[in-house]
């Protein structure tokens, strides 16, 4: 795949980048989007650098098909909207360039970015943040920013080459996941990364480098100051990625899980069930964020509820909004959704009570009992309980289709006309006499 030599260690500051030439990669241009090439191609034929940045470089040389494919150049965000009528400059903390194609395609394009020298800061801290984000730098510059070496590499549209300022090759080749730089550093820069790591170590395979072990145990608390939004949307993406269990396991295992969702911790039930999810969405199966909520919340859902024949549709009303609402709370969760994961819990507590229950046959015709059935299913086959439940359900549904097919057909009885008020019947006419 990569001719390197991964025995040997690389002083990536001391020395320059290890370029490896098309004939020593996998990387072939009919692998990257026409959208993206025709982006390079125009940057590259108007006198600026023009590379392939990140996690497309990475999943090209391993074989695995990119998500997307981001591009860096040296070209500052004004200079690429002038040379493409269709891009739009994006964001205040970090200023990218989106360059919009037909059916959606957006190709992310960022300037070469650096650290800036003390002197070159505001004198105001408070500007230290935002003036960090936006210094242009060279791709060298550019490539120490970034967080992690596997996702430091550049492919080059001028000659097609692979250049490595970071080490990021060996790293492949070792299937070894390093941060670039000071992983305590890096951390404290920024909390996420930790998540990220643990995201990426389950996605690709790969083992984590010792320090990032270490510095997530001493770094751990500061996952709690990040934005409830964007936590929210990287543990949405575990889920999207098919990674939510073993990253969850890992997480709770360091000590990272309870400050990354306010206190919260998982128990052996949940992780089997998470890993169930992963393999529904392994199959294709969409990932909607109100099962992932019920799903973290069904274990201590089913231990609170009394295990009499006492518990009633109230009592799970009310268990289920108590535990549901903290976390909506916490990451600003839309009440649609919360409700959504609330009729999950509800009608996983009426199907696991057994058939012949009063309002059965409502419960069997309402929108929301056909995913509460997949939700049991789920919990069922996990845990392999109560599967001879799970098949008369089944029976059930299958059987209420029954009655709605038939009936489908228009009636032909005509209408009974009804009187007016006060309006007398007419009197039936006498019989004729012989």
């Amino acid at each position: 795949m990569i001719m390197t030599e991964p025995d040997k260690e690389m002083d990536t500051g001391a020395q320059g980048p290890v370029i490896v030439p098309r004939s020593q990669h996998s990387i072939s241009r009919k692998h990257i989007n026409e959208h993206s090439l025709k982006v390079l191609y125009r940057l590259r034929n108007h006198g600026f650098k023009a590379y392939l940045v990140g996690g497309g470089v990475r999943d090209l040389l391993l074989n695995r098909r990119p998500k997307d494919f981001d591009v860096a150049t040296d070209a500052t965000p004004s200079q690429v909207k002038k040379l493409f009528r269709n891009c739009f400059l994006v964001g205040r903390r970090f200023r990218l360039a989106h360059i919009r194609f037909a059916e959606n395609y957006v190709v992310e394009v960022a300037t070469f970015r650096r650290q800036p020298r003390p002197e070159e800061l505001p004198d105001d801290p408070a500007e230290h943040f935002f003036f960090t984000e936006n210094v242009f730098g060279t791709p060298r510059e550019d490539a120490f920013r970034r967080d992690f070496s596997i996702n430091g590499l550049f492919y080059n549209i001028d000659d097609f080459s692979v250049i490595d300022h970071v080490g990021g090759l060996q790293d492949l080749e070792a299937r070894r996941l390093r941060v670039i730089g000071d992983p305590l550093v890096r951390f404290t820069e920024d909390p996420v990364r930790m998540l990220r790591a643990l995201e990426f170590a389950a996605r690709l395979g790969f083992s984590l480098d010792e320090g990032i072990r270490e510095a997530i145990y001493l770094r751990g608390p500061l996952i709690a100051e990040a934005a409830p939004a964007r936590i929210r949307e990287e543990v949405m993406e575990l889920f999207r990625h098919a990674v939510a269990g073993p990253v969850f396991r890992e997480a709770q295992a360091m000590g990272l899980l309870s400050h990354l969702l306010a206190g919260y911790e998982v128990t052996e039930e949940t992780l089997a069930l998470l890993e169930g999810v992963d393999r529904r969405t392994g199959k294709g199966a969409a990932v909607e964020e109100s099962l992932v909520l019920a799903t973290l919340f069904l274990a201590r859902f089913r231990h609170a509820l009394p295990t009499d024949d006492e518990a009633t549709i109230g009592n799970a009303l009310q268990l289920a909004n108590l535990l549901l609402t903290p976390m909506c709370a916490y990451f600003r969760i839309a009440h649609g959704t919360r409700a959504r994961a609330r009729d999950l819990l509800i009608g996983f507590f009426r199907l696991s009570r057994g058939r012949g229950r009063r309002g059965e046959a409502r419960f069997l015709r309402h929108t929301s009992s056909v995913q509460a059935l997949e939700f049991f299913a789920l919990w069922c086959e996990t845990t392999q309980q109560q599967l001879d439940l799970l098949a008369d359900w089944r029976l059930a549904f299958a059987g209420t289709e029954a009655p709605s097919a038939k009936s489908s057909k228009p009636s032909r009885r005509r209408p009974r006309r009804r009187r007016r008020s006060g309006q007398r019947r007419s009197p039936k006419p006498a019989p004729k006499a012989d």
